[in-house]
């Protein structure tokens, strides 16, 4: 009996277990099929709105500056180059990669053993010149005098001769005294002839030594200009560079011992595309002298000058474009020649142009405006130039309107927005910067270096931007407070 009961109990549970199965089954299918047979709900559209910044376009006269990169030249440079071969007796302190050095200045001298030597031996052949002459002028006046003998002899033998033609024809005197006469005359007009000749010879020795003497003058000015050679001068106030050199040393004709370099005479070349340089001429096509900034920007610091645009190279090269423009600088400190350099040029001013973010612009010269209810608009302007993050655009209906100042994708005509005037998109001004005092500096970097709580990085940091001639004022004045506190 026992048996029989547990079988049944066991019975209905494997049944009510089936019927649960078969109902939750059932139930599932149910459902499937009523959610396939339900249409979708779609849910309700709301447009979607964008955050964009804006800016106030405003229309006025605007300066474009002309950017472009060169390098910092001298207009004096000079080779420094040995005249006279020997050894290197003495050389200047200042001689040296880096020396400064004065106009006249002597830099090094070569042994002038030989250069006086010779000096001294065109000096004696002078001296033998000028004793030439002065014996030559003594041995022409003894000429002159016996030739004036001579004649003297000859007149005497013309008129005694007359006297004896005269008595042989009165009868008194004989064909043989005449004879006689006749030669004594002739023979003292050869006497004169010799003595003549004798006087063209001194006068031709006396040329001959006015010659030596100026070959002999030439040739003892040219040993003392050898002489001279052997000392090598400073021809301008500058620094030297590529030094050669070494006392003691042995050095040749025409060899390279250094260059001199005139530091204060700096310009700066750089290239600028046809274009741009069309932009730099004036009404007759000459360059203007307009004004340049120079930069070096060297970490946080940067090292300016400025100066004026001078000339330009007159071939543009073979395989080069645009043009070479050279701008001589003002004072220049700091800056060396063969640095690279960032270079900007002011040109002629533009009227009723706008400054806008180069984000507003896209690669078909539009930008996008707001209209009525605050929804986009497509603008075309004409684009004048490209000043680095910013361009100068000039559009009659763009004066006064609001103009998103970053496009994106997602933002285009017709598309309603929500302005917003972030500080770049306002315009505001950039970070004010002070000159400070070098007492005021020195204060400063002295609680920089003393302040412990500081970090290491953070101080370098504070170190580079307090060594820059301009330190930006909110620096200053969090440094200052950090000081009374």
């Amino acid at each position: 009996m026992r048996f029989l009961g547990k079988s049944a109990a066991g019975l209905f549970l494997v049944s009510a277990a089936l019927g649960l199965l078969v109902y939750a089954g059932a139930a599932i299918q149910g459902a499937v099929q009523e959610r396939m047979a339900d249409a979708p709900r779609a849910p309700e559209a709301s447009e979607r709105v964008f955050a964009v910044d804006v800016l106030t376009a405003e229309a006025g006269p605007a300066t474009p500056v002309l950017t472009a990169y060169g390098e910092v030249l001298s207009r004096r440079t000079l080779e420094l180059r040995a005249a006279a071969a020997g050894r290197v007796v003495d050389l200047s302190e200042s001689f040296v990669d880096g020396g400064a050095v004065t106009e006249g200045e002597v830099l090094l001298r070569i042994d002038p053993a030989d250069a006086e030597a010779a000096r001294d031996r065109a000096r004696a052949d002078l001296m033998d010149a000028r004793a030439e002459a002065r014996e030559a002028e003594r041995a022409l006046a003894l000429a002159r005098d016996e030739l004036a003998v001579a004649e003297e002899q000859a007149e005497l033998r013309a008129r005694a001769l007359a006297r004896s033609r005269d008595l042989t024809d009165r009868g008194v005197g004989t064909e043989a005294t005449v004879e006689t006469a006749e030669l004594a005359s002739a023979s003292a007009r050869q006497a004169v002839v010799a003595r003549r000749q004798a006087v063209a010879q001194a006068e031709a020795r006396v040329d001959q030594a006015a010659t030596r003497i100026e070959r002999s003058e030439i040739a003892l000015a040219e040993a003392e200009r050898r002489l001279a050679d052997t000392v090598l001068r400073a021809d301008f106030d500058g620094r030297l560079a590529e030094v050669a050199a070494i006392e003691g040393g042995l050095v040749s004709m025409n060899e390279r011992l250094g260059r001199l370099i005139d530091a204060d005479a700096l310009e700066v070349a750089f290239r600028v595309s046809t274009a741009q340089y069309t932009r730099l001429l004036d009404e007759s096509g000459d360059l203007r002298a307009a004004p340049v900034e120079v930069r070096l920007e060297v970490s946080d610091a940067a090292l300016t000058a400025t100066g004026r645009l001078e000339r330009d190279d007159a071939a543009v090269g073979e395989g080069r474009t645009g043009r070479r423009v050279f701008a001589r600088l003002d004072a220049a400190p700091g800056f060396k020649p063969g640095d690279f350099v960032t270079v900007e040029v002011e040109e002629p001013a533009l009227r009723e142009v706008v400054r806008l973010p180069a984000t507003a612009l896209d690669s078909a010269d539009e930008v996008l405006v707001l209209g009525p209810e605050n929804r986009l608009e497509a603008m075309a302007v004409t684009l004048l130039r490209r000043q680095g993050d910013e361009v100068l655009v000039r559009a009659p209906a763009l004066d006064g309107r609001r103009v998103v100042a970053a496009r994106t994708p997602l933002l285009g005509p017709g598309v309603k927005v929500r302005p917003l005037e972030s500080a770049a998109a306002a315009g505001l001004e950039p970070e004010a910067m002070l000159e400070l005092s070098p007492e005021r500096r020195a204060r400063l970097v002295a609680f920089v270096e003393e302040d412990a709580d500081i970090p290491e990085a953070a101080r370098a940091r504070l170190r580079a931007r307090l060594a820059a001639p301009r330190v930006p004022a909110r620096v200053v004045a969090r440094l200052e407070q950090r000081m009374e506190g």
